[in-house]
């Protein structure tokens, strides 16, 4: 069997080579903290993933920023380490109550990259990417900023997030005018709940070269054996939020769902990891574990392919927008 380091791949056009499997960090800072999230950064790297993905407001449990310094700590414990890693975070989110702590403006770019170079504890970041699309902000001011940076080389690369297909043409359109390499990716939600993606994100992403990182393959943790662990009173992520949710709408999904995992000898989250690695465009996919446990599942779906006749069962149970799958959800526009 392959090491999964041997899976690294291409994001987009550009000289990064990442593995197909990326660490999000979105749990820790309340959920893992400290010893036990720099044992995790650990077991994933041994286990040959690379990409780091993260967000300058991710630990806001804690504080905002926390996360960031969780992995500059981790980096600066670790001499040596930082070429081993690609480092991903994001910008745009709101950071305090301060209006103009927030957004894509070239002002808040420039101040939130110098911001979460000093939590990395690193003197570039390799993806930096703008954590939702700010339409208040002509794209020739946001690529102003990003030029800067590129050119300071705090930044090596450009990457969006939660971007519409159109948003994704525009920005590579205005960068092409102004001669830069404009957008290396795009990180969308996708995954068998959730399949809106495939209508315009990652074909628009595809066809301008972008790679394409999903985040929340499980949805929430929805697809990740929701319903054996609430009736075994071990939910923790799957019992809030999202997954809550769409769980009242796709309960017999679920259901179904769970019950060919079981047929198939196989846990729910490596079925429906290996569902999106499998999916066409898609680069690579951010998992975010909080046990070592949760890391080498995600590895097994990357070693252990779906067959044919499961991914045509998969899609009978969740099928796409247009053959009966929802309409994408108002939140997602």
């Amino acid at each position: 069997m392959p090491h999964p380091g041997e899976f690294r791949v291409p994001l987009g056009s550009t000289d990064l080579r990442i593995g197909r499997l990326g660490l999000g960090t979105v749990n820790f800072g309340g959920r893992v903290d400290g010893a036990d999230a720099h044992r995790l950064m650990d077991h994933a790297l041994a286990s040959g993933i690379n990409l780091v993905d993260t967000a300058d407001i991710y630990g806001w449990r804690v504080y905002k920023g926390h996360t960031e310094e969780v992995i500059g700590n981790w980096l600066a414990a670790r001499p040596g380490r930082r070429d081993e890693v690609v480092v991903a975070t994001k910008v745009g989110g709101p950071m305090s109550d301060d209006p103009g702590d927030r957004g894509l403006s070239a002002r808040h770019i420039v101040a939130a990259c110098e911001a979460s170079l000093r939590r990395l504890n690193t003197d570039r970041i390799d993806l930096y990417q703008m954590h939702q699309v700010d339409r208040s902000v002509p794209w020739d001011e946001i690529w102003l900023a990003m030029e800067m940076l590129l050119g300071q080389g705090k930044i090596r690369h450009v990457g969006s997030s939660n971007f519409a297909g159109w948003d994704i043409a525009l920005a590579q359109e205005t960068a092409a005018r102004r001669r830069v390499p404009g957008l290396a990716s795009e990180q969308c939600v996708y995954n068998l709940v959730t399949r809106h993606a495939e209508l315009e994100v990652i074909p628009a992403a595809t066809a301008l070269g972008l790679g394409v990182l999903v985040w929340s393959p499980l949805h929430g943790g929805l697809l990740g054996g929701v319903l054996r662990k609430k009736a075994e009173g071990t939910a923790v992520k799957s019992a809030q939020g999202r997954a809550v949710e769409a769980l009242q709408e796709h309960a017999a999904a679920i259901a179904e769902y769970e019950r060919f995992c079981a047929d198939i000898g196989r846990d729910p989250a490596e079925v429906g990891l290996a569902w999106t690695l499998s999916r066409p465009g898609v680069t690579g996919v951010l998992i975010g574990p909080r046990t070592p446990a949760h890391v080498d599942g995600a590895v097994r779906a990357l070693e252990k392919p779906l067959t044919e006749e499961e991914a045509d069962r998969l899609d009978a149970l969740f099928p796409p927008v247009g053959r009966g799958g929802p309409a994408p959800a108002a939140w997602m526009s």
